[in-house]
């Protein structure tokens, strides 16, 4: 059978011409060989899957970076009538359209086709349930013997699996625990976010008892969502609600990690993540990284020099990473990078803790003081273009488990976050949740449902972000004219962000009068504490290091553009400048 894909397109029904082609072997258990031109019948798909002749498909070598899947080549422009589109081989008895990318607008005819949602209380749900069949893609390989006794050991609780049948037509339940929401203290909450007709989601719903997954009403949103901005590239993905990243984060770290094992992540890191691994008696170990962030060459060192016995624990296997405006460095993976470390993935066989609550962050290029602004994207589609295609993106094996939030562009009081792994991942963390979380506070849920779904929609959550693209880009640049205005350049250094809500300053402390005489890390102490004695609160880079045991070699410091008034930013930065003037002894 043959799959075409055809783009995103208001022209037409008819697809493109492919710019690869792959076979894949009817067991899918090893790449095939490439196939020749003159293999594929001249065929293309229509909207009906009428086929039609067209002339010959050119097909580029076979790349083995990527089990079964070649590496994009462009091939000779197209017939004017046709457009391009990626074919799959698998036989050649029949043809199937592979659909658009999902988009905003594809929403109300899905849910209307799908019929009325059974999103009733403690409902059981599935992101199988709201995201295209995909049957073209590859399935994820299986994590088995990548998790911890912990994670393997935790079963189904049994009163939660009396959920699946309440979806029977008809049946009446004595058999929960749930309250009636007749007694609920409640009638309505009032959150100025008007929205007409009957909701999906009510408070009989959202204050009861639910299940781990989070309600069906959000799995629905997260999963489209996710479908829309990422389209994952294997077939068995899903979708599970959290108690926001942190709690997220846990979990993972818990079914992965035996005690003594290391974690991976660029050499300054996000301080709690560091911290939630320490009362599993694991250790984080640093990569160097520069202004893109994780250097895919220095990991790939790191894991094939691994000496176990020296090391006192096995290779280790989980990667933690922010690709998008790190925490603290403001750091920005680019593409390429992001293809590289994933590559250095699938050779080691990691798995990537994909922490991303500030990828819709990701800001106006930086044009300098004075400039002009770059325009912004027109519309949905050059917005979602603009943005810095996702390591879930491009995870052919189901080896990213990506960390999403609502923390950093709604509300982080909400608490509510969501995971996006492949169902064997996402069914181990239910199985977490059912013993701990639970799952996110319905109150927060009910709300954001109202909001993101009801009120906005899709579209209008993307207007909203483009919005706080506009707003943290003025802010950026305040911060880094002030920055250009106040601090001393012979002293400090730095690059502006991307992404994020981070500004990440290097201070040169061989340029300190008693460098070699004391140690790096006095300096710095001595840098803070002037800092906060003349009013302003920078973090320390210490503070941040992924071996917090390690001596400290560089002084940096964090600073955020997030949250201060823009007068108080820049105030902020002068007299951070006066305390570097004052500890490195630099005349006005």
């Amino acid at each position: 059978m043959l799959y075409s894909k055809s783009p995103m397109s208001n022209d037409g029904p008819f697809v493109q011409l492919p710019r690869t082609t792959t076979i894949k072997s009817k067991d899918h258990s090893s790449p095939p060989p490439p196939i020749k031109s003159s293999a594929v019948p001249n065929i293309f798909f229509s909207a009906a899957n009428i086929l039609q002749p067209v002339p010959p498909v050119h097909t580029p070598p076979f790349s083995p970076a990527i089990s079964g899947y070649h590496t994009p080549r462009m091939p000779p422009p197209p017939p004017a009538t046709v457009q391009n589109c990626e074919v799959y081989g698998i036989s050649d008895t029949a043809g199937v359209t592979i659909p658009a990318p999902f988009s905003c607008e594809d929403v109300p005819g899905r849910r209307a086709k799908a019929g009325k949602l059974n999103g009733g209380i403690a409902a059981a749900t599935s992101s199988e349930l709201f995201k295209s069949p995909a049957p073209w893609k590859p399935m994820a390989k299986r994590l088995d013997h990548r998790l911890s006794a912990e994670s393997k050991a935790r079963k189904s609780t049994v009163l939660k699996s009396l959920a699946t049948h309440l979806a029977n037509p008809g049946i009446i339940s004595l058999g929960g625990g749930l309250p009636s929401s007749d007694y609920f203290p409640f009638e309505h909450f009032d959150i100025k976010v008007p929205a007409e007709g009957k909701s999906a989601y009510d408070l009989s719903i959202a204050l009861n008892y639910g299940q781990s997954s989070g309600a069906a009403q959000m799995i629905r949103w997260v999963t489209e969502h996710t479908e829309i901005v990422h389209n994952p590239p294997y077939r068995d993905w899903g979708c599970t609600l959290s108690a926001g990243s942190t709690s997220s984060l846990d979990m993972v770290y818990r079914m992965f990690l035996e005690k003594g094992d290391y974690v991976i992540s660029e050499n300054y890191t996000f301080a709690t993540a560091v911290e939630t691994s320490h009362p599993l008696g694991c250790k984080f170990i640093g990569v160097d990284m520069d202004s893109e962030g994780m250097l895919p060459d220095a990991l790939d060192e790191l894991l094939t020099t691994w000496d176990v016995a020296a090391r006192s624990a096995r290779k280790p296997f989980l990667v933690y990473t922010v690709p998008t405006g790190q925490n603290p460095t403001g750091a920005t993976q680019s593409t390429e990078r992001r293809r590289k470390i994933y590559a250095v993935a699938q050779k080691h066989d990691l798995v990537i803790i994909e922490d991303e609550p500030y990828y819709f962050l990701q800001m106006q290029p930086y044009t300098g003081p004075g400039q002009p602004p770059a325009p912004l994207p027109a519309n949905h589609k050059e917005f979602l273009k603009s943005i810095i295609p996702s390591l879930l993106s491009m995870d052919v094996d189901g080896r990213v488990v990506r960390l999403d939030s609502f923390s950093k562009v709604l509300a982080p009081g909400s608490r509510c976050g969501w995971v996006v792994a492949p169902d064997q991942i996402c069914e181990r963390m239910q199985r977490h949740a059912e013993v701990s979380t639970q799952h996110p506070a319905g109150i927060s849920q009910v709300i954001l449902h109202r909001l993101v779904d009801e009120e906005w929609g899709h579209g209008g959550y993307l207007d909203w972000l483009i919005n706080l693209r506009v707003e943290y880009t003025q802010r950026r640049d305040v911060l880094m004219k002030a920055c250009d205005d106040h601090l001393p350049r012979e002293i400090c250094s730095w690059t502006p962000p991307a992404a994020g809500m981070f500004h990440w300053m290097h201070l040169d402390v061989s340029k300190h009068p008693d460098f070699g005489k004391r140690s790096v890390q006095s300096i710095e102490d001595e840098v803070f504490k002037t800092a906060v004695a003349g009013g302003v609160l920078i973090t320390p880079g210490s503070y941040f290091l992924a071996d917090g045991e390690a001596e400290l070699q560089q002084i940096f410091f964090r600073a955020t553009f997030a949250a201060a008034a823009s007068e108080a930013m820049v105030e902020a930065i002068r007299r951070f400048g006066v305390a570097i003037r004052q500890v490195f002894r630099i005349e006005n």
